[in-house]
């Protein structure tokens, strides 16, 4: 062999090797793929900041904020759903019921049940990194979650700010704090301040304002195959009850799970979506009546 074909070869083992190992070193640096989304560890919060995630719906109904918790686990649809709600605010009842079916719509069952109540998806939409973290917090520590929202429902209490009226029935004689609409048929969305409700009342101040109950919703058979009528918690076993079925989706199955519920009620697979109805936003005095908690007003939108 001659000395040019040595050289020739040492170079060539010798870039080798440096190569070698320099992929070692870009491959030792280099961050660990994240795991796909179903194989990602669960989140994890502590109780204060399960108490603050839940500060804003914890005075809901039992019926709305079963619907808001569930709704809150498919957060990516929420903003979507905001939308189709807000632009058919205007059809109510059996109209809006055969709306949604008709419509063909690609969201969970649990997000359509909202589609009565605009003003819920709104606040939902409005700061997504918050839906996100509760839906995520419900799937992963329902126990948690639903031990803080007692927790701030025993506080509004204590305080003098949660009590029965004429839209809401407080049953507190046992170690849960349960409310329930006063008219099954009508469902309130209460307007409060958490920084108010949750903190002990300055000198002179009247706390029976503190939360409007005047907003809220009709809720009729229409919206039986979506759950409604069927929607309670069992606060002592920290279970969910939505269409009178044990609510079973959770941190490792979400991805594959499918709550049952009645026939004819179903998510529509991507694709154009079917419209036939004029789209209408709502007014501005529309969109403050549930942020104020009076009553809906009265619908003057041409159909």
């Amino acid at each position: 062999m001659s000395h040019s074909q040595r050289n020739t070869k040492l170079g060539a083992a010798v870039l080798a090797l440096v190569l070698m190992a320099a992929w070692c070193a870009s491959s030792a640096q280099a961050p660990p793929s994240e795991p796909p989304p179903s194989q990602a560890p669960p989140p994890s919060y502590a109780p204060e900041q399960l108490d603050k995630l839940v500060s804003r719906i914890a005075l809901y109904p039992d019926p709305l904020l079963a619907q808001v918790l569930a709704a809150a686990t498919f957060s990516d649809q929420i903003p979507d759903a905001a939308k189709w709600a807000d632009e058919h605010h205007y059809l109510t009842g059996d109209e809006l019921a055969k709306a949604i079916t008709a419509d063909q719509l690609p969201w969970d069952p649990s997000v359509q049940a909202l589609l009565p109540f605009p003003s819920v998806l709104e606040t939902l939409a409005s700061d997504m990194d918050w839906t996100r973290n509760l839906g995520d917090a419900f799937l992963a520590q329902r126990q948690d979650v639903m031990d803080a929202v007692q927790r701030m429902r025993q506080k509004a209490k204590d305080y003098g700010y949660l009590r029965s009226n004429g839209q809401v029935v407080v049953n507190a004689t046992g170690p849960y704090i349960d409310i329930e609409p006063y008219d099954p048929a009508f469902i309130c969305v209460p307007a409060y301040d958490p920084l108010v409700v949750f903190w002990p009342p300055r000198p002179g101040f009247f706390v029976g304002g503190a939360i409007g109950f005047g907003f809220g919703i009709n809720i009729g058979v229409a919206f039986g195959p979506w759950g409604w009528g069927g929607v309670r918690f069992d606060w002592g076993a920290h279970a969910l009850f939505i269409n009178n079925a044990v609510w079973g989706r959770n941190w490792g199955n979400r991805g594959f799970y499918a709550h049952p519920y009645a026939g004819g009620v179903r998510r529509w697979g991507p694709g154009p979506r079917v419209e036939g109805h004029r789209l209408i936003g709502r007014s501005e005095e529309e969109r403050r009546a549930p942020r104020e908690g009076r009553a809906r007003p009265e619908e003057r939108h041409h159909r």
